[in-house]
């Protein structure tokens, strides 16, 4: 049988005093019964609080207990819910357009100085580091040729060798292993360069030991020393040379990307600077339907920022374009062609001398003055040479040497025909040699026409490299002041822009 619940009995629930709200001192507190399953008498829910609510809402935390956890979706709603509120209020938006702006603007300020920074430090490389690594590789090449071509002539001359003949080749000696130590020293580990200089400076000693051998033996009057001279200048031919050319074509791909980086087009900053000037055209035309004032100063004054940095890079980017543009067109580009026509000129002379050092053992150095003329000249399907390349790609101040140079090609040629004749129809070998070279100062001699040539092709070059400087110098500091420039415009623009929208703000206070 069940117990019964009432007053008195165990278990009881006791209704609070009146007035008394349930849980205050003193007042009866409801306590949890088992629960007894209708004709059994057995508990059903042990520990089951009776005030408790089937489905309801759990109780609140206690007092000094720990929150509950806001789930992250509902934090991220509360974010979205605080913006969309931010953004329903005219204030709202006016804040939220000035952040924008201020982003926009010292974001185009910094983005246009990074790219004219990046472009003024390829122009910096062009003067200063490439050009000149550049003119360095083909004075190695140059200087390689005339020490292989007056090594020739000395040997020719023998015990008359003339002391300018002898300093002159140790000069080019000197010149070619002083430039390769400083190419060597100023290019990287992993530049394409760094092959040949280790070749050139590997073979240059041998060489120079074969030359002094050869030398010696001709002195002596030992035969063997035009063998010595021969394999010497084969040596110059298949190895120091090739390596010279591969370094010039290497060092002249260098330049010219540093020419394409400093002359590229700043797309992004342009590209920014279109944005912003938009953002801040739709700006300023709300602000006028909402309120009808035709001009906000501050917006105004940060539109006019933005354009006068979109201006300063336009016109900074046109006169360094213009200006490195001129420095390749009459300077770097001339001096290419050059460079090549005075290596031919001393390749042809390095033929002529080793043919006579053979004796007529051979018509190899004989083929090889004919298609070294030929290249200079050009000849057959090659109707303009290196020579007539250079004329025609030379600045006008360069001209007149160049044209010399032609002339006395020239002469050296008709020169070098009627040595020819008086070895080869005369069988005249001491009057063709004398004819060619000879110890005797003011003579009238192929050796005459080609250093007059390889003089005016010198006078040339010295102009045209004096032309690229003129040009290209200076080029770099334009294009950084720009870029400082841009920096300032872009800060400008962003106060302006929000002192012009704090303005508006005001007005809501």
């Amino acid at each position: 049988m069940a117990t019964p619940v009432g007053n008195g009995a165990s278990g009881a629930a006791f209704p609070a005093r009146p007035n008394q709200p349930p849980g205050a001192p003193g007042a009866p507190v409801a306590t949890a019964a088992p629960a007894t399953t209708a004709g059994t008498g057995s508990p059903a829910v042990s520990g089951a609080v009776l005030l408790a609510k089937p489905g309801g809402t759990p109780p609140a935390p206690r007092p000094g207990g720990a929150p509950a956890k806001r789930p992250p979706a509902a934090v991220a709603t509360g974010v979205r819910a605080r913006l969309a509120q931010a953004t329903r209020t005219p204030p709202g938006r006016l804040r939220l357009a000035g952040v924008v702006l201020a982003v926009l603007t010292v974001a185009f300020g910094g983005l246009t100085a990074w790219q004219l920074e990046t472009r003024a430090q390829a122009a910096d490389r062009v003067v200063s580091y490439s050009q000149p690594l550049s003119r360095d590789a083909a004075e190695i090449h140059r200087s390689l040729a005339d020490a292989a071509t007056t090594a020739a002539s000395g040997f020719l001359l023998a015990g008359a060798e003339p002391d300018e003949v002898r300093s002159r080749y140790e000069q080019d000696i000197a010149t070619a292993a002083k430039l390769i130590a400083q190419a060597a020293a100023r290019t990287t580990a992993t530049s394409p360069a760094q092959g040949s200089l280790a070749r050139l400076n590997q073979q240059l000693p041998a060489y120079a030991g074969l030359v002094e051998t050869a030398r010696a033996d001709n002195r002596q009057g030992i035969p063997l020393g035009g063998a010595y001279l021969r394999y010497a200048s084969e040596q110059m031919q298949t190895v120091l040379l090739p390596a010279a050319a591969e370094l010039a074509a290497a060092e002249n791909r260098e330049l010219a990307d540093d020419y394409a980086a400093a002359q590229a087009v700043p797309w992004g900053a342009y590209g920014l600077a279109l944005v912003t000037l938009i953002a801040l055209a739709w700006v300023q035309l709300t602000l006028f339907r909402r309120t009808n004032r035709v001009f906000n100063i501050g917006l105004l004054g940060a539109t006019a920022a933005v354009l006068a940095g979109a201006l300063w890079l336009t016109v900074a980017g046109l006169t360094t374009r213009s200006a490195l543009e001129q420095s390749a067109r009459e300077g770097a580009t001339p001096l290419r062609a050059l460079n090549s026509a005075r290596v031919d000129v001393l390749t042809a002379r390095l033929a002529e001398n080793l043919h006579f050092v053979a004796r007529g053992s051979t018509t190899r150095y004989a083929d090889q003055w004919t298609k070294a003329t030929e290249h200079l000249a050009g000849a057959g399907d090659r109707p303009g040479g290196s020579l007539s390349e250079a004329v025609r790609l030379a600045p006008t101040a360069a001209g007149p040497s160049l044209q010399d140079a032609s002339k006395q090609f020239d002469q050296w040629r008709r020169k070098h025909d009627a040595a020819r004749v008086l070895e080869v129809d005369n069988a005249d070998y001491q009057g063709a040699l004398e004819a060619t070279v000879t110890a005797k100062g003011g003579a009238d001699t192929a050796d005459a026409a080609f250093n007059a040539t390889d003089k005016a092709l010198a006078r040339a070059a010295d102009t045209e490299q004096d032309r690229f400087k003129r040009a290209a110098e200076g080029t770099g500091g334009d294009l950084r002041t720009a870029a400082v420039a841009a920096a300032l415009l872009g800060l400008v623009a962003a106060a302006a822009a929000l002192r012009g929208l704090g303005r508006r703000l005001a007005e809501y206070r």
